[in-house]
């Protein structure tokens, strides 16, 4: 799961991301295959999601507490603690947001399990619309027309990706999810927006499990204990791999990249969970999913790119 929206965050963390003018090319290629690997790990969480039979609340629950331990194990390797200088403003900020990812990671896993990897992760890659939208209302800016050609764009990529017009179909019910998904995430956005502070994109990251994991162990506390090792195995990878690993190579490669290059890359993540998923399921995306998902990375191409 991608969190391309905190790569301006990072930035403003550490002035000197920002500075990459005369960085030598070795560096750079290195940088691209970090945020390329970041960006397959990411669209692979969406696998393991649908390897995993428990609950999506048991699964999201999991995978915190794994990355909660993976990244504060990271944290404190590099001397850099994410509970050293946290401020008041920092953690309520970082409560809403970590209970609006709670609602995102939950209906997005929900819509891997409906829907499928395809129709799941792209109904999710919309969201970039979804933020265009909301921050025009939120602070009164009114969309430019790049913004409104996107969202035109994304609204017919979702006509095309509908697998059904019933809502008796369970794949038209994950691409629901998967569209609720976006819509919490264009949330997260702006409240990350609102309470950007000097916290860098790990300790965020950290801060934002540890919120998960208040919010949903009481609900998923009994189911874990009676995991099958099978499923404890995918919630590992989601943890270890999909998030620990995937945003260390994703936040080192910021102090290369610049944001607009890391958001546009990021956007090939379905990309990448859709060859993924065809090469191990052997699930064959249709011409309405391929055409769907055109339509709609081709505009969170643009808004990225603006």
């Amino acid at each position: 799961m991608p969190l391309a929206n905190q790569a301006e965050q990072s930035c403003q963390h550490n002035t000197s991301i920002c500075k990459k003018n005369e960085m030598p090319g070795g560096a750079i290629r290195s940088a691209l295959l970090r945020m390329h690997a970041a960006t397959v790990l990411f669209g692979i969480s969406g696998i393991f999601g649908k390897l995993c039979q428990c609950s999506a609340i048991d699964l999201v629950c999991g995978r915190a507490l794994i990355a909660v331990a993976a990244l504060g194990c990271i944290c404190l390797v590099q001397h850099n603690p994410p509970w050293k200088n946290v401020t008041t403003r920092d953690l309520a900020g970082l409560a809403v947001s970590g209970v609006l990812l709670t609602a995102h990671f939950v209906t997005f896993f929900m819509g891997i399990k409906l829907g499928g990897v395809a129709v799941g992760t792209l109904g999710f890659a919309c969201f970039p619309a979804f933020t265009a939208i909301f921050e025009a209302i939120a602070y009164r800016e009114r969309p430019s027309s790049r913004e409104l050609q996107c969202i035109a764009m994304v609204s017919i990529g979702l006509v095309c990706l509908t697998p059904s017009f019933s809502l008796t179909n369970t794949a038209t019910h994950g691409l629901l999810w998967g569209i609720c998904s976006a819509g919490v995430y264009g949330l997260v956005a702006i409240a990350n927006r609102h309470f950007a502070g000097g916290m860098s994109g790990m300790h965020t990251c950290w801060w934002q499990n540890l919120v998960i994991i208040f919010c949903l162990l009481p609900f998923a506390a009994f189911d874990l204990v009676d995991l099958a090792p099978l499923d404890w195995l995918w919630i590992a990878c989601l943890g270890l791999l999909c998030t620990a690993l995937a945003y260390s190579l994703y936040v080192s490669s910021l102090t290369v990249l610049k944001a607009r290059q890391a958001a546009i890359i990021i956007t090939l993540e379905p990309v990448y969970a859709i060859l993924v998923a065809w090469l191990l399921f052997a699930d064959t995306p249709g011409m309405g999913v391929v055409l769907g998902g055109a339509l709609i990375l081709g505009a969170v191409g643009r808004l990225s790119g603006r």
